[in-house]
């Protein structure tokens, strides 16, 4: 009996909508990334860094609907994941324009995104970018992307005692739990999710 065909690996592009350098959403986002690889075997996480991309603007496309280089670099990323995880920080009730920008440039002519699972996780005041996790949810819906609705982590990062050190790291070990915890289950999910899609139901 021949042994049955390893699994592939499941690619994840982290992707952070804040460009700051010691952003709390990117030290969340690598403490989730963390725990996608700790998770599930043969999960890698690739760290997407989108603060090289200009803002969209299509007379930058050329006559045969090439992109500039680092957009086409940038759209190779998003092509070669099979699912996202997003840190979305909040501004204004909404997502922040680094994150907005790369989507759009991902959507231009043949749309990068299209039926992949995705997660998002969120750090900043009121409700923890609550509201910017709804906005990329609803941005999500045109794009195609099958985003994990539950469990939900929007981390209060202003409350005491700090959640984050001077150089945005997670050091709240409860918040690290709840991480360990229902994120685990978040990216089974998500996992889940990317077998089922019929272009990798064979897989």
């Amino acid at each position: 009996m021949e042994a049955a065909a390893a699994r592939p690996v499941i690619r994840v592009a982290a992707i952070c909508g804040s460009l700051r350098k010691a952003s709390y959403n990117g030290g969340l986002l690598r403490a989730a990334a963390g725990v996608c690889e700790e998770s599930i075997p043969g999960l890698r996480v690739d760290h997407v860094d989108i603060s090289g991309l200009p803002l969209l603007n299509t007379d930058l496309e050329t006559a045969d609907g090439g992109f500039p280089p680092a957009v086409e670099a940038f759209r190779d990323k998003v092509r070669q994941a099979d699912c996202f995880l997003f840190g979305s920080t909040e501004y204004n009730y909404s997502i922040a324009t680094p994150l907005k920008n790369a989507l759009d440039w991902a959507s231009r002519g043949q749309n990068c995104w299209a039926d992949k699972p995705a997660a998002i996780v969120s750090a900043g005041g009121g409700f923890g970018g609550g509201r910017s996790q709804y906005h990329l949810r609803q941005v999500g819906v045109f794009l195609d992307l099958h985003f994990i609705n539950k469990p939900e982590l929007a981390v209060k990062a202003f409350e005491q005692p700090p959640k984050f050190d001077s150089d945005g790291n997670l050091i709240d070990a409860q918040i690290r739990e709840r991480i360990k915890q229902k994120h685990a289950v978040v990216w089974t999910s998500v996992a889940g999710t990317y077998y089922r899609l019929p272009a990798n139901f064979a897989a």
